[in-house]
């Protein structure tokens, strides 16, 4: 068994690109790649500047960790990248929602992940969707499970903000076909 210093355990950790006293960058992802996640899409509604000029925009991203946290009160939680256009509209607006994708919703997924991407206007152009009652965010179509909430906590976490909102409104529109799942890296599908 090889033992490591402090010293050398930091030293050895930059450069590797890890963290002093921790696991690397890389050892992380490919561990966590391993835990498969289901997909959601997390979608907001950007309220206009101008109350008299033109509709405000939707906003929307893919996200893997999202989970429930409480059932009383209904309570459910979303990780964003901190300094995500998504975290920084949910720092100044407390309303969003989510809807669970289907596996035949793949290029849904992909459209709002993708990085460097067009406006999100052009990423709704041609996605059924319904607008939530409660939050006003964009519901997609066919998706197996919608969630309207309302930001109750933000928590810093180290790169990232944890969001635990509010349920206001649950909804199982569509029974069909099995949920969309992410695991190593991939989209996948149960089964």
């Amino acid at each position: 068994m090889l033992k490591t210093t402090p010293a050398s355990a930091a030293s050895s950790a930059s450069a590797s690109g890890g963290h002093p006293g921790g696991v690397s960058d890389e050892e992380f992802r490919a561990a966590m790649s391993r835990l498969a996640a289901g997909v959601v899409l997390v979608t907001a509604h950007e309220p206009a500047l101008d109350p008299e000029g033109p509709r405000g925009e939707d906003v929307g991203m893919t996200a893997t960790a999202f989970m429930s946290v409480s059932l009383d009160p209904p309570l459910a939680m979303v990780s964003l990248r901190e300094g995500s256009r998504m975290d920084d509209l949910l720092a100044e607006q407390p309303l969003w929602a989510v809807s669970v994708l289907a596996e035949s919703q793949r290029h849904i997924a992909g459209r709002f992940a993708m990085k460097g991407r067009v406006s999100d206007r052009l990423l709704f152009a041609d996605i059924p969707y319904v607008r939530g009652e409660a939050s006003g965010a964009p519901l997609v179509g066919g998706a197996l499970a919608t969630l309207e909430c309302r930001t109750e906590q933000r928590v810093s976490a180290g790169d990232h903000t944890l969001v635990i909102g509010r349920v206001l409104t649950a909804g199982v529109p569509s029974a069909d076909g099995g949920p969309l799942a992410y695991f190593r890296g991939r989209y996948r599908q149960l089964g």
